[in-house]
């Protein structure tokens, strides 16, 4: 993939970048605001380029903003973004890029540019997003190490949002697994928050990748977290809470995996325990009470697209990361049309009681379903 840390540059692409940039600078501009410009005009260039009176035509555009987009354009500062880029070894991602990530596409305002160190993998389709409070107790730390760490073990990359207690634990656990991980920042890329966790974050670079659709110095600021935390649950396939209170940051981040259609996963913790109220609440609205990492394997519905990852076999849903050599086996030959049992029994020169014990496991972790008895199916 062309990128901005290369020697050559796709022209057209360059002028792509530059205008998502520039655009990025113009004060007012969100993510949302940045979606209704691309949906009126087309591209960041063709609102660079429009006239004030067609901007403040696009809702939530006023005088202000549209003076902001004309001063953005004309005092950018792109080329020295850019040169912190190359220098520092920034990967600059556009949304057609083929390492950006195809499940944040599928989000309603996907970050225009995204901002790597480190590398994103085709691995990482196969991601649970693990947050919580930035004061966990010792239990909430200790749920945190043995789930991430769980997770990582079973292939999935572990995404967070790189704070202080329950993030910086399932970064740490992942990392010690021997896993990935993702950390998404509220700031930039080069300018890691919190700055303790400036260790940390070289070593997730190391062993997966810091990202931001912040500029590259941009300091955190409060509003800008809980956009950063549609991206976190943006990138996986669900969110796993471990200790929130009730109006913990996690909750933002849960409920954009809900507006996003990904699972939402909760930990619970003593009743009269401040740290787990908001846990309890979403156990209360119907998410799954996660006591260890089968839970989380076996509520995940099939993958949008198959995942190749886990030992070279073809994923189909995360909960074949559990299944022994035996029930791998029986699951590789039942297909998504109806498969009688008597066939799999002499397919698979099986006993007849292994195979329906094998069968039933099958069922159990909703990977398939039973038809009138004598068949079954792929979920």
């Amino acid at each position: 993939m062309t990128n901005l840390a290369d020697a050559t540059i796709d022209a057209d692409r360059l002028r792509r970048v530059v205008a998502e940039l520039t655009l990025a600078q113009a004060d007012g501009v969100g993510p949302r605001l940045r979606r209704s410009l691309l949906d009126a005009f087309g591209s960041a260039e063709a609102a660079l380029a429009a006239p004030a009176g067609e901007l403040q035509k696009v809702p939530g555009i006023g005088k202000k903003t549209a003076a902001a987009v004309a001063e953005a354009r004309n005092h950018s500062g792109v080329d020295a973004i850019l040169a912190d880029c190359r220098d520092h070894g920034v990967r600059i991602l556009l949304e057609d890029d083929e390492e950006y990530p195809a499940a944040l596409k599928t989000t309603h305002t996907p970050p225009a540019v995204l901002f790597v160190r480190g590398r994103l993998d085709p691995r990482d389709a196969l991601a649970l997003a693990v947050v919580g409070t930035r004061h966990a107790t010792a239990y909430g730390l200790r749920q945190a190490e043995k789930l991430a760490g769980s997770l990582a073990r079973s292939g999935f990359t572990i995404v967070s949002g790189l704070a202080r207690g329950i993030d910086g634990a399932a970064h740490k656990a992942a990392l010690a697994a021997g896993g990935r991980t993702i950390a998404v920042l509220g700031s930039g890329v080069l300018n890691v928050y919190p700055p303790e966790h400036n260790d940390l974050a070289e070593a997730i670079i190391a062993q997966g990748a810091v990202v931001s659709e912040s500029l590259p110095r941009a300091v955190p600021i409060g509003g800008i977290f809980p956009q950063r935390n549609r991206i976190i649950s943006g990138l996986s396939l669900g969110v796993l809470v471990i200790e929130a209170p009730a109006h913990s940051g996690a909750l933002s981040t849960a409920r954009h995996a809900l507006e996003q259609g990904r699972e939402v996963f909760a930990v619970p913790g003593p009743v009269d325990g401040h740290a787990s109220q908001g846990c309890h609440r979403l156990i209360r609205d119907g998410a799954r009470l996660v006591e260890s990492a089968d839970d989380v394997l076996e509520e995940l519905g099939p993958l949008a697209e198959p995942a190749s990852t886990i030992a070279g076999r073809e994923v189909r849903h995360p909960g074949e990361i559990l299944l022994n050599d035996q029930e791998q086996r029986v699951l590789a030959a039942i297909g998504t049309q109806p498969t009688s049992i008597d066939e799999l029994v002499a397919a698979l020169a099986m006993p007849t009681p292994q195979v329906l014990a094998t069968l039933s496991v099958l069922e159990l972790r909703r990977l398939i379903r039973r038809l009138g008895g004598a068949a079954v199916c792929r979920v």
